[in-house]
């Protein structure tokens, strides 16, 4: 009669499988995990979206309770920060019930839990964020200007958005602000941003415009303002210092050393930052993608409902893993757009 330690034995490779951290083709561990839960909206933001966007039926969406259990199985194989994305992830319905179940996981396996919102429902939300054990947010935020403002939102007011970034403070949230960089747009607000953030004493990130949706080239290429050229005019005012700091996002950093102040720069067009790419998306309808700017994705929402087991659902998340390609193929170069792909940024969360 074979003994318990037989069994351990014959299953041990199993168990090894089930709990090995998930390693990508180029030996990149995926640690860091991303999920929309919620395509909608209350911003139309012209380079996210178009004005009159044709949501998904409310049906297709994932539970909340499914959501929990997704991202409960990327934790447990070794996914250590999550941040909550959408469209605007802070006005799907009950949102708050799925930020107490993966509070709980925080410490657990999970190191950091953050969102990334619009700001429009912070005032309501941010002391309740805070309670969750989320300890910073970002905010995207183009502009100061009240008018532009109402312009490149479309829906959006900016005193409701700087009220929730208020709220965010008061509840004890560090606060980074994330600014697109639109050329014609807000680059004659580069200082303005760079001082306001010095005074209220939140880091800032610029984003170079991804080619995402269906925007139409011209507008695109007439979008595109390189952060090569943002940064040298950075340099004319600051002495800038070059950070080793990562975050386990895509952002390199730099000091300000007349302000202390540190500036963000996420370049996907002037500077491919795959190399050291730790991160993968997941949608609020269960596909999973494993790179932003690449069209192939893979459904869990399949596995994930037809057991109650996990045991398919993270077969199929390990073998989506093995087709995480080495980088994207955004280019504005000459004047044209190329590597676009086809869905909003809403859709797969910012």
């Amino acid at each position: 009669m074979k003994g318990a330690g037989f069994y351990l034995a014959a299953f041990a490779p199993i168990l090894a499988c089930m709990t090995a951290p998930l390693i990508d083709p180029f030996a990149r561990a995926i640690s860091y995990l991303r999920v929309s839960v919620t395509d909608r909206c209350d911003f139309r933001c012209a380079y996210c979206m178009t004005e009159h966007m044709t949501f998904l039926p409310k049906a297709e969406l994932l539970s909340l309770e499914e959501l929990e259990r997704l991202c409960s199985a990327f934790i447990r194989m070794g996914v250590q920060k999550l941040r909550i994305t959408g469209g605007e992830p802070l006005v799907r319905k009950g949102i708050m019930t799925f930020f107490e179940a993966m509070g709980r996981q925080v410490g657990a396996g999970l190191q950091e839990l953050t969102v990334t919102t619009n700001g429009s429902q912070l005032r309501k939300y941010a002391a309740d964020l805070a309670a969750c054990g989320v300890k910073r947010i970002n905010v995207s935020l183009d502009t100061l200007d009240d008018a532009k403002f109402a312009d490149i939102t479309r829906w959006g007011r900016l005193p409701q958005v700087l009220d929730g970034i208020a709220a965010a403070q008061e509840a004890g949230l560090r606060v980074k602000i994330n600014a697109v960089a639109l050329k014609g747009f807000n680059e004659s607000e580069l200082f303005t941003l760079v001082d306001w953030c010095a005074r209220e004493g939140h880091d800032l990130t610029f984003i170079e415009v991804m080619p995402m949706g269906d925007m139409g080239e011209a507008q695109r290429v007439d979008q595109y303002w390189p952060l090569s050229d943002l940064r040298a005019r950075l340099a004319e005012r600051f002495t800038l210092v070059e950070l080793d700091e990562r975050t386990g996002g895509p952002a390199r950093y730099l000091r300000l050393v007349e302000t202390g102040q540190k500036i963000g720069l996420i370049t996907p067009l002037t500077h491919n930052f795959c190399e050291s790419c730790n991160r993968v998306r997941l949608t609020c309808t269960g596909e999973l993608y494993m790179c932003l700017g690449q069209e192939d994705m893979a459904d869990l929402r399949a596995p994930l409902r037809a057991n109650a087991s996990d045991a398919g659902l993270e077969a199929a998340i390990r073998s989506a893993i093995t087709r995480k390609p080495k980088g994207h193929d955004f280019d504005y170069s000459r004047a044209k757009v190329a590597g676009q792909v086809s869905r909003h940024m809403s859709h797969t969360g910012g």
